[in-house]
């Protein structure tokens, strides 16, 4: 016989039933905070982004050496004609002017085609790097444990693979060939000033030092913008998402104007750091201008003094001056690329954090199957032992939820948790399904412990059905054959008929082929649950869990799931948490819960019999039907 453990229902600090929780206690604590980035995520997800790419980005960088390269002999050509091609043209020899504009066009061509196969290459590198990031986001997010979806809401992780990679497309598409440009311009005109002549070089280059100052100054404040900015970001997301999907609150209790009050300060935020950041930019275009401007200045005062003093031709000076303004002109490019990176940057880091959490409830290295099953029940039907032993769980900020119990749920038998709200049922439910992890203690099934077994049997083996009764846009058919995807239709129709959901299916515009439309809003709460039991025993699981699974039924919709569940959980571990004591009556057997703890332990009779809290339970849901 199946046996419990049953403590005394004591209250303790830590374990008393809590009323600012959520109706389903295993919601930990509100909290809304970012996501924590662990020290070197960012670096380490850039790693392993840009190296399958690492060839096509080495071609890449060999284009745009040899493009910037042919684009930056421009004013080179220039000084030539000026100094050579021109008092060579006086003398009738017009060789060297023809030689310089032919070597001007044709650095013109390559320099254009280069321009081109670059934008190519890296355009297709960029999506390449994107839609293997958003994938990953997306991967990982399903992956993650229920805990982490229930503290962080589902807003933040839209933002991470929205507007965060957004964020980075921007630089990548834009930002990165900008910043090339930048340095390879820097780079080749600071060797050329240095050849042509390298008095007015060395004056020259001494403007990196207070530019370079201007530049990290820049970085630094703007990063610690950009951070507020994208966590802005996210929590317009959050508000706007939060409000859109609880539309019929909101509008049944008025509460538009309180929550437009509440999004308008959360706007006011994200402009303001939005504000905040080009007011920056502002700051640091100024500066750089600036200094570019009395460098200029002084290199033209210093170069027609040498010039006068015969000690410099005027056609260096003219090509001088001009690749200063090349030199000098990009700070505006440089600007617009550390706006994107910085905003880059701080989406990198978010997205880093995302993706280096790691499930709490984690596949296991080593994966034990389940024992085979025994020779089957007259009727075929089949189940197996669930065992908790010393299972306790509390919160990951250490408040109790269940203290430590041992319970034996036997094969095939149909056992149903009744308690107040808060008492604990939904969290035995979600342990057994192992969408958490016990805190101490182990739960088995067949002796198997549930953290040794591979999630794709757990989930087999383990069904639950929950209040929700979520649907997925796409057909009937295709929303109960979740439940098994290789299904034939023949077979999903039977699921359906065994629920007592065949006859409403049928008389739908399309039948089993009828699209449901987003959350299954074409159909009414109760056929959601009737299409979400059906997907459940086309699942035909070992263990079925049921979580306040009828509680969106009318009368006659429970009594028809009712009739059928008592064909179909016969010889089939079940536990139903409910509310409705209608639904207990067709369970073998009756756990009580108060507190955590389990109270009373019996069959629906001997419980009802009896003077326990069942009993006044029982007696009080009669009272309620007069």
């Amino acid at each position: 016989m199946s046996t419990s453990t049953v403590e005394p229902a004591t209250e303790t600090a830590a374990t008393a039933a809590d009323p600012a929780l959520e109706p389903e206690e295993l919601l930990p604590p509100a909290d809304d905070e970012d996501i924590p980035v662990p020290p070197g995520a960012a670096r380490a997800l850039l790693s392993s982004l840009l190296g399958p790419h690492r060839a096509r980005i080495a071609v890449a960088m060999l284009v745009i050496l040899v493009q910037q390269a042919a684009l930056q002999a421009g004013p080179l050509l220039i000084a030539v004609t000026m100094d050579r091609a021109i008092p060579a043209l006086r003398d009738h020899d017009s060789g060297p002017l023809i030689a310089v504009i032919a070597a001007y066009l044709g650095c013109a061509a390559v320099s254009t085609v280069l321009q081109r196969a670059f934008i190519r290459l890296s355009a297709r590198i960029n999506q390449d790097i994107l839609l293997e990031l958003r994938g990953r986001i997306f991967r990982h997010a399903q992956r993650l444990s229920l805990d982490f979806h229930e503290r962080y809401t589902s807003g933040r992780i839209t933002s991470r693979a929205t507007s965060d990679v957004d964020a980075l497309r921007e630089l990548l598409s834009e930002g990165l060939q900008e910043l090339l440009t930048v340095f390879l311009s820097v780079f080749y005109i600071s060797v050329l000033l240095m050849v042509m002549d390298w008095r007015l070089g060395l004056v020259s280059l001494a403007s990196f030092l207070p530019l370079y100052l201007i530049v990290r100054s820049f970085r630094r404040r703007s990063l610690r913008v950009y951070r507020r900015s994208r966590t802005a970001v996210a929590t317009l997301i959050v508000k706007f998402t939060e409000t859109m999907n609880g539309i019929r609150p909101v509008q049944a209790f008025r509460r538009e104007a309180a929550n437009d009050a509440a999004f308008g300060e959360v706007n006011r935020q994200s402009a303001v750091a939005n504000a905040d950041g080009f007011m920056e930019l502002a700051r640091f275009v100024g500066l750089a201008r600036t200094t570019a401007n009395v460098w200029v200045t002084g290199i033209v005062v210093l170069g027609a003094y040498l010039v006068t003093g015969g000690s410099l031709e005027l056609g260096v000076l003219t090509g001088f001056v001009l690749y200063l303004r090349r030199l000098y002109d990009p700070i505006d490019q440089l600007a617009m690329f550390l706006n994107s990176y910085q905003s880059a940057a701080a989406a990198l880091e978010k997205i880093a954090g995302l993706l280096a959490h790691e499930p709490t409830v984690a596949e296991p290295a080593e994966p034990v199957a389940l024992p085979g099953f025994p020779p089957f029940s007259p009727g075929g039907a089949r189940g197996r032992e669930v065992v908790f032993s010393g299972t306790r769980f509390a919160y990951r900020t250490g408040k109790e939820v269940l203290p430590s119990f041992d319970l034996v749920l036997a094969a095939g038998q149909t056992t149903a948790v009744v308690g107040a709200t808060g008492a604990g049922k939904s969290t035995l439910a979600k342990l057994l399904a192992r969408f958490y992890d016990p805190t101490d203690g182990r739960i088995t099934l067949d002796g198997v412990d549930l953290r040794d077994l591979a999630t794709a049997d757990l989930r087999r083996g383990v069904v639950m059905v929950t209040q929700e009764s979520f649907l997925f846009s796409g057909t009937v058919a295709e929303n109960i054959a979740i439940g098994r995807p290789g299904a034939t239709r023949a077979e999903v129709e039977q699921a359906a008929r065994e629920i007592g959901a065949y006859e409403f299916v049928a008389a739908l515009p399309d039948g089993f082929d009828t699209d449901v439309r987003k959350r299954g809003g074409r159909i009414s709460a109760g056929q959601r649950q009737l299409v979400a039991f059906a997907r459940a025993l086309l699942a035909d699981p070992a263990v079925l869990i049921l979580d306040e699974a009828t509680s969106s039924l009318d009368v006659p919709g429970e009594q028809a799931v009712q009739h059928a569940m008592r064909t179909v959980l016969a010889g089939r571990t079940a536990v139903i948490i409910a509310h409705r004591l209608s639904t207990v009556e067709i369970a073998d057997r009756v756990l009580v819960m108060e507190q955590g703890r389990i109270v009373e332990d019996g069959s629906p009779a001997d419980l009802i019999g009896g003077a326990g809290r069942f009993a006044g339970l029982h007696e009080a849901w009669r009272a309620s039907l007069v």
